[in-house]
């Protein structure tokens, strides 16, 4: 067994332990991918936990020198897809004083993301994104956002490259078109 120095602790680690901690080091990105996918705190926290488990489980697998991220965002993202097929197949029971309850939770307790968002990006911007039909917010966001290459984001989306190059031309052209909407309905000449 190889060791070799730990980039925080300065102690020598094995590659298990060296593994676990780069993939660690992308937990935010993956939460901020899981938001825009599920569109709740609470789901996309489970996603990127089951998206840990198992790239742990697979870490064997992973091969070293390749792009780590781009690697935990496929198991994300067919995490996601698959978590969608079973709950497609479940029946939903609803009942209705627990949607009120929760419609009134989740006015007053606003979503990280969101929050995040507001500070950061123009509430146009913000608007417009969320506007973008799933594909073409996915393709924009790993590739504008979280700077993925187009050959990752095929892997990561599991279609071929000259699709995502489409998804993302077309969701930008999307986003330009909404935001031009936006502004001037607004009045404003930028």
């Amino acid at each position: 067994m190889v060791l070799r120095l730990g980039r925080r602790e300065g102690r020598r680690v094995s590659p298990d332990e060296q593994f676990r901690v780069d993939a660690l080091a992308h937990v935010n990105s993956l939460y901020g991918l899981a938001l825009r996918l599920t569109r709740n705190r609470a789901t996309a926290e489970d996603l990127v936990q089951e998206t840990y488990l198992r790239a742990f489980q697979a870490a064997s697998r992973f091969e070293p020198g390749t792009h780590l991220k781009a690697w935990l965002f496929t198991i994300l993202h067919n995490v996601h897809r698959n978590l969608r097929r079973s709950a497609a197949r479940s029946p939903v029971e609803v009942a209705s004083d627990v949607v009120e309850r929760a419609e009134a939770t989740h006015m007053a307790d606003e979503d990280p993301e969101r929050q995040l968002l507001r500070e950061t990006l123009d509430t146009d911007l913000q608007e417009a994104l969320d506007a973008l039909p799933d594909v073409f917010r996915q393709a924009v966001w790993l590739r504008d956002v979280e700077e993925l290459a187009y050959a990752e984001i095929g892997r990561v989306m599991d279609v071929p490259m000259g699709t995502v190059m489409s998804r993302i031309a077309r969701g930008r052209r999307m986003l330009y078109d909404l935001l031009t909407r936006q502004r001037e309905g607004d009045g404003v000449t930028r």
